[in-house]
């Protein structure tokens, strides 16, 4: 879905857990910076993510650099492949930076945690399942981000320290579009704008708290990575989230 001339959502299909959704990956590219790629899909997707930029007319060598929003797999999946593919720099906030760099198991993927959610699969599927996380995907990131930073690419760009989701969950603001790169803080369902899955998130107060922060940006349209866009009033239901979510106090980052 094209959002802007030289953005769009590239709306890839995945299958996880034996179920089918579609995420929703923002590409932003022009001549003076080259491509940018926020997210980067899940294990094994580098051949979806490549047609998904040749579609926009993008070759994949010339990906710059790829923005995670946080560690989790679906975020992070393809982005080691990625990189031997292009070289593209990787960006990540601090506190994910050990998970997505392999040096910590990552906080959805524990044990326990996870053999919980094995539970409510086919038996069919449950091999497969230990099979694909019994070799968590990895990457290098090479400009770690503590929150707050400005970027002059595609018109400015603002890294928004959102926590909660994850430790060092961070949205992306791109200035000249009044839009809004979500990651997990926000999702579409059903068209309506919603805060974070209180069954992903394991800090739920954390990550409603943070959307104190997206309410005092100009927004004119939301790209979430499960549900895709949105741009119906997005400020006042930003705001209206944040008033009536967990928390409400405006968490530290450092």
């Amino acid at each position: 879905m094209k959002l802007a001339e030289h953005v769009a959502d590239l709306e890839i299909e995945a299958r996880f857990f034996g179920a089918l959704s579609v995420i929703h990956p923002v590409l932003l590219w022009d001549a003076r910076d080259g491509a940018t790629l926020v997210d980067a899909g899940y294990p094994g997707q580098l051949p979806d993510i490549e047609r998904a930029l040749g579609a926009q007319g993008v070759r994949l060598g010339e990906l710059k650099r790829i923005l995670l929003t946080h560690q989790d797999i679906d975020h992070i999946g393809s982005a080691d492949p990625l990189v031997a593919a292009t070289g593209a720099e990787v960006f990540a906030h601090a506190a994910d930076t050990p998970y997505i760099q392999g040096e910590k198991r990552l906080v959805k993927m524990d044990p326990a945690r996870f053999e919980e959610r094995l539970k409510m699969l086919p038996e069919a599927l449950r091999d497969q399942a230990r099979l694909m996380v019994s070799s968590l995907p990895t990457v290098k990131v090479t400009r770690v981000l503590r929150g707050g930073e400005h970027f002059p690419l595609h018109g400015g760009i603002d890294v928004i320290p959102t926590p909660g989701h994850t430790p060092g969950h961070v949205c992306y603001y791109v200035r000249s579009l009044g839009l809004l790169i979500a990651g997990d803080a926000l999702r579409v369902e059903n068209g309506q704008l919603q805060g974070p899955s209180p069954t992903a998130t394991p800090d739920l107060p954390a990550a409603f708290a943070s959307l104190h922060r997206l309410s005092t940006l100009k927004i004119r349209s939301v790209v979430c990575y499960h549900g895709g866009f949105f741009d119906s009033a997005p400020e006042a239901r930003i705001q209206e989230l944040a008033d009536s979510g967990p928390g409400s106090t405006t968490p530290s980052l450092s």
